[in-house]
């Protein structure tokens, strides 16, 4: 009977919203349970911890990796105490709750200290290299984060006069870690969701490593995890915003619409173009395990959100959203010498996989292969000189390209082609590219990157607009 949830940091930050609105709203007695929430840090805490996601700004760790001190790791792990500290006194007017949460926090953190200045004192040695044990300091230093926001919303929660219980998944004090999934069943064993109100850090530690493979994607990784080993009835992912038919900022708040339904077909699509729904990992636990996803606003609880399951599909043929992406570059491999060649994509192939660049897409004729690849300019040039060095006869030109598709659970649209192509000819933009599969879930149209947020406008206008579908595309 319960459902499994996962709030996000952005979220998590606005945390009274969230408190009163969603963890307890208007629920009273034995509403208040049958419910796992699986938190993330708050928003910025772990850029502190680790690195700034998207500047790189070095944060604990990266300090950590590249000191030949302890004092620059130091100073920033006490920025990290002293934010954490802040969030304490922003969240709790009680002196005794302020002061349950501060204990947490520096006792985490004292703990982290000590470890990490065990280490490399031991690191000083030769025979132990610092570089065999980052990934763990980088596990333990990301499992903080979630651990004070799990931590703070227990104490939040009892303060309410809510039965919520930690789980806390982090591993601290362990003996030893155990494989993933037998760490989840095993922390979920005794747990009475009838009586209590779960919260789960986003952060497992176990023997396989979540960071090794999902980095900072771990939080979905877990929380599908915890649904599947649970058996919900529902997995529900609350975020700032809604699943809609287009990025707002892009197309105008007024125009998009709330997709409503849809398959997990279509979220991975989405995850293709870098605005996941989820993470495709987690989906696959999630439709092994035959339980559906929904997609929620956080600070609108009475909407339904979207709803994804696997054999979802619209009515009538439609389209559902327009995405994309522009940080996407199309490295054209152009050689009169490839025909007949069967290896000649495997090469390439492997070559863009060891830069780690990530094909969005391809598409070929006799003489020539376009990978649309993601990734920054030094690796798409440092690609562009080996695959040139590998085939010398080859000429490779690379382009400033964006891709803007349009996604639906059933795209057999009569006329969607040319509806795509005159919506974009009418403002103006010339397509390099396009792509559509026999499937019929995702056409995708490759543009010049300064076309991009035009390109979406325009799809949007062209394919969605006119059908007049309200507030909903199909209600879940």
């Amino acid at each position: 009977m319960h459902t499994v949830e996962k709030i996000g940091g952005t979220s998590m930050s606005r945390f009274q919203e969230v408190l009163d609105n969603l963890l307890i709203g208007e629920r009273q007695g034995p509403e208040l349970y049958q419910r796992v929430f699986v938190v993330s840090a708050y928003s910025g805490m772990t850029n502190l911890l680790l690195e700034h996601k998207k500047t790189g700004e070095p944060g604990v760790y990266q300090r950590f990796a590249d000191a030949s001190n302890e004092e620059a790791w130091l100073d920033a792990l006490e920025q990290v105490r002293a934010q954490m500290l802040a969030k304490n006194t922003e969240l709790f007017d009680s002196a005794f709750e302020r002061q349950q949460a501060n204990h947490f926090v520096n006792q985490r953190l004292d703990d982290a200290s000590d470890c990490m200045r065990s280490l490399q004192r031991v690191c000083a040695y030769g025979h132990f290299q610092l570089g065999e044990h980052l990934m763990k300091v980088r596990e333990m230093l990301a499992s903080l984060g979630e651990a004070h926001s799990a931590f703070n919303t227990v104490l939040a929660l009892k303060h309410r006069g809510v039965n919520a219980r930690l789980v806390d998944l982090t591993g601290w004090h362990m003996d030893a870690p155990l494989p993933f999934e037998q760490m989840i069943s095993h922390s979920f064993e005794d747990v009475d969701l009838s009586r209590e109100l779960a919260v789960a850090t986003g952060y497992t530690h176990c023997t396989e490593g979540l960071m090794n493979t999902f980095d900072r994607g771990y939080s979905e990784i877990t929380f599908a995890q915890i649904a599947a080993a649970t058996g919900a009835r529902e997995a529900i992912i609350h975020k700032e915003f809604h699943l809609s038919s287009a990025d707002p900022n892009l197309v105008g708040a007024d125009k998009v619409v709330t997709i409503g339904r849809t398959n997990y077909d279509v979220a991975d699509q989405l995850s293709n173009l870098g605005m996941e729904a989820i993470h495709p990992k987690a989906a696959k636990n999630l439709r092994r395990a035959g339980i559906e996803l929904r997609i929620k606003n956080a600070f609108e609880p009475d909407h339904a959100g979207t709803l994804i399951s696997q054999d979802y599909k619209s009515e009538k043929p439609c389209v559902e959203i327009i995405a994309g992406r522009k940080d996407v570059f199309g490295i054209e491999v152009f050689d009169q010498e490839m025909l007949g060649d069967v290896g000649y994509d495997i090469e390439i192939t492997k070559l863009l996989k060891q830069l780690k660049l990530y094909v969005v897409n391809k598409d070929s004729d006799a003489n020539s292969i376009t990978y649309y690849a993601s990734g920054s300019r030094k690796l798409i040039n440092r690609a562009a000189k080996l695959i040139e060095e590998r085939y010398p006869a080859a000429e490779v030109t690379v382009h400033n390209v964006a891709i803007v598709s349009a996604i639906g659970s059933d795209l057999k649209v009569k006329g969607i082609l040319h509806k795509t192509v005159a919506a974009l000819a009418s403002a103006g933009i010339s397509i390099q590219a396009i792509h559509q599969s026999i499937r019929q879930v995702e056409m995708q149209c490759v543009v010049n990157e300064e076309d991009y947020a035009a390109a979406v406008a325009a799809l949007h206008r062209g394919l969605i607009e006119p059908e007049n579908h309200g507030d909903v595309i199909a209600a879940a």
